[in-house]
């Protein structure tokens, strides 16, 4: 059965505020790129039907664009700290533990854990995987737990659009 997962890493940020890493804004820049981007999303893609989202203000932030623009119902959007994670590590683990009847996901979270997770999960390598980076990856599996190598079908990146 085919899955699919959205990696969608967060758009730019503002550095101008003087807050803790997890309350840090998007910056006039991300926000037009995550515009821009879910509205070329909502076109091209089929919509998520569960979208999970790291606790950082900026990863809420370019959700909100993405579940706009998809019409993702409330009742399937989370937000979970496991997401707010750098190595990926804790993001797999969310991963194996999602819910059998999920079958496209979007993940809304950071590098450096996103870059490690879609070159270790797809069958492209990224050397980086920008911010406002959306990498598409294919599997093969009955359930997320079993989840192993598969196929990056796509990557959209803003430096695409200019």
């Amino acid at each position: 059965m085919k899955r699919t997962i959205y990696f969608l890493r967060h758009a730019k940020s503002s550095w101008e505020t003087n807050v803790e890493d997890l309350q840090r804004p998007l910056n006039s820049r991300g926000k037009k790129n995550a515009l821009l981007l879910s509205n070329f999303a909502e076109k091209q893609l089929k919509r998520p039907d569960y979208v999970a989202i790291s606790a950082a203000v900026r990863t809420r932030q370019t959700a909100e664009y993405f579940v706009a623009a998809f019409n993702v119902p409330a009742s399937n959007v989370v937000h979970d700290r496991a997401l707010y994670d750098f190595s990926g590590e804790s993001v797999m683990r969310f991963i194996k533990a999602l819910d059998a009847k999920h079958k496209i996901v979007m993940l809304v979270g950071h590098n450096h854990a996103f870059t490690a997770l879609v070159n270790m999960l797809g069958s492209k390598n990224i050397d980086h995987v920008p911010t406002c980076g959306m990498s598409i990856i294919d599997f093969e599996c009955d359930n997320w737990q079993n989840i192993t190598r598969g196929l990056t079908r796509e990557t959209i990146f803003p430096r695409d659009f200019k």
